[in-house]
């Protein structure tokens, strides 16, 4: 009874939505995406990955918390800094990691990399090196799904930057129009490459430009799971019920530089500092603890579990098979 009176005491209300499985496997993919970013970078030093990426260390609630609300035949679409959004939509890592070695097992073959993965069978319909470039293709998602009346949402991801682009304003234009059932996140890390949204927006708040499109704009906590899971379950069952589209934005922060190539020289060490203290992982953990949804001793092992898959994948991807160069024109259309 003791541990009932405290649940209620200090629970967030998206935890009445989530049973403990679910919590675990939020918690289980978090954890998968900061160690497979932490293996990504590693590798490249070790000079095992060439070209460059984007990390999404920090951004894990965002991601998982996004995705969570999503039925298995939902879709998403990502962006550059992607490798977070394919592992909360439930891919391999296995072959995530073979993709991003460039290896013939990997998702798209080795064609694809860090910045073009995607897991058509899973239901994510890919990441884009376009800054905005999958804003408008999630259109024409919805509009296939509204059409086939099956049910089904878009979930698009975008970073602060992408809302400065045309395609931005033209894709949330067209699905306030037609009512399409797309879920608009945008993943706000306060820089699109070295500009500060400070500088770059005349608005404090993306999600403040909805109002322009008489679609619902919600702004979130990004770092913290639950806040983000009941702002993303709420727009798709509005979605799902003909509503039409929501936008939901994420405050969060990356605590890497834009890329590989990013000196950082931009963000002071105490800013970085700052949000390395509302790091969503042990947020999330300490939640669950409290609230008597988990014990100690299986967070710990539920993060060892990560790290055993993670080194498992790495392995899996440096001993797996390169693309034959014999075909390298196969898939080529244009």
């Amino acid at each position: 009874m003791a541990r009932t009176s405290a649940r209620r005491r200090n629970a967030h209300p998206a935890l009445d939505l989530l049973d403990d499985a679910a919590l675990e496997r939020a918690l289980r993919r978090m954890h998968l995406i900061r160690k497979f970013e932490e293996a990504a970078e590693q590798s490249y030093i070790r000079g095992l990955i060439h070209g460059t990426m984007h990390l999404s260390i920090g951004q894990e609630a965002s991601a998982v918390g996004a995705v969570a609300p999503l039925r298995a035949d939902d879709y998403i679409l990502s962006t550059h800094r992607g490798h977070g959004h394919c592992i909360a939509k439930g891919a391999d890592t296995k072959l995530m990691f073979a993709e991003f070695f460039g290896k013939d097992n990997g998702y798209c073959r080795g064609r694809g990399g860090s910045m073009h993965i995607a897991d058509i069978a899973g239901g994510n319909l890919g990441a884009n090196g376009i800054v905005g470039g999958g804003l408008p293709i999630a259109v024409g998602v919805g509009l296939s799904a509204k059409m086939r009346r099956s049910g089904q949402v878009c979930m698009v991801f975008f970073g602060d930057g992408a809302s400065n682009e045309g395609a931005f304003h033209e894709a949330l234009n067209l699905a306030a129009i037609w009512r399409l059932p797309v879920v608009f996140v945008c993943e706000n890390n306060q820089y699109g490459m070295s500009m500060s949204t400070a500088r770059s927006m005349p608005v404090a708040n993306v999600a403040d430009r909805a109002a322009a499109y008489a679609m619902p704009g919600q702004i979130v906590d990004g770092n913290d799971f639950l806040a983000v899971f009941e702002a993303a379950h709420a727009a798709c069952e509005a979605a799902r019920s003909g509503e039409g589209p929501s936008l939901v934005e994420c405050k969060t922060y990356r605590l890497r530089g834009h890329s590989k190539s990013d000196r950082n020289l931009y963000r002071t060490k105490e800013e970085i500092e700052s949000w390395r203290a509302r790091d969503p992982i042990p947020r999330l953990r300490d939640t669950l603890v409290t609230v008597g949804r988990l014990s100690d001793a299986r967070a710990a092992a539920i993060e060892a579990e990560a790290a055993a898959e993670i080194e498992a994948a790495v392995e899996f991807a440096r001993t797996s098979p390169d693309p034959d160069p014999r075909e390298l024109e196969r898939d080529v259309y244009a």
